[in-house]
């Protein structure tokens, strides 16, 4: 066996081609269950869901950088009919469908890998097995001398590895990895890799539907083949075998045997019509296209680390001509006017002394530049700017870091930042986007001139001015081509009468902030200390044993060996059990250390990410100033960072209890929280003008409860239980967002055939929101985008596309976009009036915070019940739909008694 490693070690040394060869069908499997716990989160801006490609893309990333290939090909299966099904029908036919959320990923993984320029091949009748069979092949075959690595989830691959190849087998997750040689699967099982091939066709295979031999498996495979050495060996000495059940089946299952032996052999011969001078691999080659995908994928992490090559990303500027203004006294009332584009950023960000401000503003016949925040200390600047309406970039940002100079912005005549996310939200809204977009100037992004991240610092004095003006002169060249743009799409409007005073309107708040209590945060600490430790003891009292509570490995023994939970009710690998939520929420009923385990899990998330976590952003002045992103999703929906308070957990006591450390500043004053009840229903129902909708609204019935009625087939409105009108919510809000029956099986924990049904049901029950989706995708066919109500528009270049898959993503995006998106523009048309509203009353009461559907204010106890009565009104007569819009409100001391 040594002289065996030896030799092959010795062959595997001093290989100048290094050939990498994907299943792709199987990695992305594996990759989409990887991370199945977490596909919530693994959604893009658009709404598709991004689990399988972020796995597959981790997958390549790991392997490509531990195996720099030289050529790389990514195989995949063309579909379900192959030479194998034309031999044995019921071929892979015990496959359960393929989820929704799962499909909808592959036509993203194939353009992922065209950006990061891997090839990759299908091909009619054949599986991406026989694909990579033939080029490894073919490869041997070369003089080229390659070294071959193939990656699969599948083991049927591993009767391709020889003195040339490896197979390495996904163990867990995408990045640990099973490496079998000759050598290797000698030592683990005791056969060589043609035998590998009869092991499979004596024992089958349920995942693919090969029958095999009745009654033999692994170990009674192995026996056989370590004795007679082949499936023709068995056969030939079955005479001489003793009378057994075994060898009746093995006799009556020959012919099966032999059928599941060509099932199992791949195809080395396969016609391709790719071969390896097709296949060579020298990294991405078009990073703005792989930069874009990032963008739609909202895959931040890869943006980041994206690593562009010094010919890609070294912009050649054009010289500008500009006048720096050195001092504040040498600013002089004449190189101010109205007109003008006004540029401020913060050029050494995480600054932890006193910030470097840059400073550009001109036009077409001039253009200024300073460095430093003494500028900012200019009454003749600071007069300017507080009466100018500023044509800017990022207008909400520039008015929020002005404050701290004492200078208060009034609302804008011109934001670039926020009209270029109404064109397009694909891409990012830099200003180096902007410009090679609507410009005809070249602009070097900011991580070329400042560098990036550790390497980020302020260049040479020459070097960031120019770049400062070169900005300003790309804003001034594009402020016409947007406008114009926007005109076309009847969204000029939208900019100047709904973005753009919100920006002022969100500015305002972020400049407030709100005030929170530490002492509550540091108190509610201590508190979950306790509850943690209590149910740390618990849960080892419960188990009989101490162990590690945040280790799955520990848990799983744990409740599947030690406490013996059905094990059929997780998922098993070779590194453990799955303990994940969804399954310890099937065994909670089961056991008392289920739910146990389930507090102490959510308890201490909420413990690290929101007590402690919080206390990191309160400020000297004992203020949370969080930010808001306005510019980031597509559907128009504001986001909430530094921290997200938009994400505070409210479904858990322990959750909501963390608003009560949020507080007025003012004395004598409450908080005052107000939200829409229902909103995108309501717009659902206004967009559909499905009857039966409009008339429970109208009648103010609860619409879960009406839902439930029609679609489980209640009677009675009393009759309706709490967890059927709990399932009726789940479906209303999930054939908004577009939900498959696997995702609403999920949710539901029903089987997904009782899931389809409710679906179709909801359908028949209600059959105007069923012509709506019809017509909305027809129309967009023809138009190529939706919009909201106001005229939002939603771009769909692949609606028509000839992939199935691409295609129906597309049409969910059409049906759900322009009610999502028609609900966060009513919110902010409200929360623009309601700032007007305060202002021209004369109150002191102000908004704080804005969290999905609701506004919070900060209210003088003198003010309530007239504030009161003007937010609702404001709130629900933010626009007129066919059913009422209901705003309802409340007061507290704290965060938690208003809501």
């Amino acid at each position: 066996m040594l002289l065996m490693l030896l030799w092959y070690n010795k062959t595997m040394e001093n290989k100048t081609n290094k050939l990498l060869l994907i299943d792709g069908s199987s990695v992305a499997f594996r990759a989409f269950f990887a991370l199945y716990n977490q596909i919530d989160r693994f959604k893009s801006p658009t709404g598709l869901h991004t689990n399988a490609i972020y796995g597959f893309h981790l997958m390549l990333d790991h392997i490509i950088k531990r195996i720099q290939p030289t050529h790389i090909l990514v195989a995949f299966d063309a579909g379900k009919t192959t030479f194998r099904t034309a031999m044995y029908a019921d071929y892979k036919g015990g496959r359960a469908k393929t989820p929704d959320e799962f499909r909808e990923q592959f036509p993203f993984i194939r353009q992922m890998l065209e950006v990061l320029s891997i090839q990759h091949y299908e091909l009619d009748q054949y599986e991406a097995d026989d694909i990579i069979g033939t080029l490894a092949k073919k490869a041997e075959l070369t003089d080229q001398d390659f070294e071959i690595t193939i990656v699969s989830g599948d083991k049927d691959l591993i009767q391709l590895t020889d003195s040339h190849t490896t197979v390495e087998i996904s163990k867990k997750g995408v990045a640990e990895f099973e490496s079998f040689t000759p050598v290797y699967l000698m030592e683990k099982m005791g056969i060589t890799p043609n035998q590998f091939i009869d092991l499979k066709a004596l024992m089958g295979d349920s995942s693919d539907n090969i029958p095999g031999v009745t009654k033999i498996g692994e170990k009674t495979g192995l026996k056989l083949l370590h004795e007679y050495g082949s499936l023709e060996g068995v056969y030939a000495n079955i005479d001489g075998m003793k009378k057994s059940k075994m060898k009746e089946n093995l006799i009556n299952d020959k012919e099966v045997a032999f059928l599941s032996k060509t099932l199992v052999t791949i195809d080395t011969d396969s016609p391709l019509t790719i071969g390896l001078e097709d296949i060579t691999y020298a990294g991405p080659k078009d990073y703005p296209a792989l930069s874009r995908f990032y963008d739609e994928m909202g895959f931040k992490q890869f943006k980041a680390q994206l690593e562009v090559s010094a010919d890609t990303e070294e912009t050649i500027q054009p010289e500008i001509s500009y006048q720096e203004v050195a001092e504040a006294a040498k600013l002089t009332e004449d190189m101010l006017h109205e007109n003008q584009f006004f540029y401020v950023e913060v050029l050494n960000e995480n600054y932890h002394t006193e910030p470097i401000i840059g400073l550009a503003w001109g036009d077409a016949d001039k253009i200024y530049a300073s460095t430093g925040s003494d500028l900012l200390a200019s009454e003749v600047l600071k007069d300017f700017l507080e009466k100018t309406a500023l044509k800017t970039y990022d207008f909400k940002r520039t008015k929020v870091l002005l404050s701290h100079y004492g200078i208060d912005l009034p609302a804008p005549a011109f934001d670039s930042r926020l009209a270029k996310y109404l064109l397009s939200t694909i891409e990012d809204n830099t200003v180096a986007t902007i410009a090679s977009l609507y410009g005809q100037r070249q602009l070097a992004s900011d991580e070329t001139v400042y560098g990036k991240g550790v390497k980020r610092a302020v260049p040479e004095k020459d070097v960031l001015l120019s770049h400062l003006a070169q900005k300003v002169a790309v804003l001034i060249e594009t402020e016409n081509v947007m406008r114009e743009r926007l005109v076309e799409h009847q969204q000029l409007d939208l900019l100047l009468e709904m973005e753009q005073p919100l920006a002022n309107v969100l500015a305002k708040m972020e400049i407030a902030g709100i005030k929170v209590n530490r002492e509550t945060l540091t108190a509610m600490q201590a508190e979950n200390e306790v509850v943690l430790e209590k149910l740390t003891q618990e849960i080892y009292e419960l188990a009989g044993e101490e162990f590690n509570i945040n280790s799955p490995k520990q848990l799983g023994v744990i409740l599947f060996e030690k406490l013996g939970l059905p094990v059929e009710m997780t998922k098993k690998t070779k590194t453990g059990y799955s303990t994940a939520v969804d399954v310890l929420e099937r065994l909670a009923p089961l056991s008392p250390i289920v739910a146990k385990i389930l507090d102490y899990r959510q308890i201490a998330k909420l413990q690290s990410t929101y007590v402690i976590g919080l206390q990191d952003f309160i400020t000297a002045e004992g203020k949370i100033h969080t930010r808001y992103v306005q510019d980031l999703t597509q559907t128009g929906r504001l986001s909430s960072t530094d921290p997200n308070l938009q994400n505070i957990p409210i479904r858990l006591e322990q959750g909501r209890l963390i608003r009560k450390a949020f507080v007025p500043s003012w004395e004598n004053s409450v908080l005052m929280s107000s939200d829409y009840s229902q909103i995108e229903l309501r717009v659902l129902a206004h967009i559909s003008k499905d009857p039966h909708l409009i008339q429970a609204f109208q009648d103010s019935f609860d619409i879960h409860t009406s839902t439930a009625m029609r679609v489980f087939g209640i009677a009675k409105a009393e009759d309706v239980t709490a967890n059927d009108r709990r399932n009726a919510k789940a479906v209303n809000f999930g054939i908004v967002y577009g939900i498959s029956d696997f995702g609403l099986s999920h949710n539901l924990g029903i089987p997904r055939k009782l899931a389809k049904e409710y679906i179709d049901t909801y359908f028949e029950r209600y059959p105007g929101i069923k012509a709506y989706m019809e017509t909305i995708v027809r129309e967009a066919k023809d138009k190529g985008y939706v919009e909201t109500l106001f005229n939002r528009r939603r771009e769909l270049p692949d609606i028509n596309s000839r992939n199935f898959n691409i295609r129906q993503f597309a049409e969910r995006t059409a049906i759900n976009s322009p009610i999502q998106g028609s609900a966060a523009d009513i919110l902010k048309v409200a929360m623009i009036r309601l700032d007007q509203a305060l202002l021209a009353g004369g109150y002191q009461a102000r908004m704080l915070l804005q969290v999905h559907d609701e506004i919070v204010l900060e209210v003088p106890e003198g003010e309530v019940e007239a504030v009161g009565a003007l937010v609702k009104q404001t709130m629900e007569e933010a626009i007129e739909l066919l059913v009422p819009l209901v705003a309802d409100e409340s007061t507290g001391e704290t965060w938690y008694e208003a809501k």
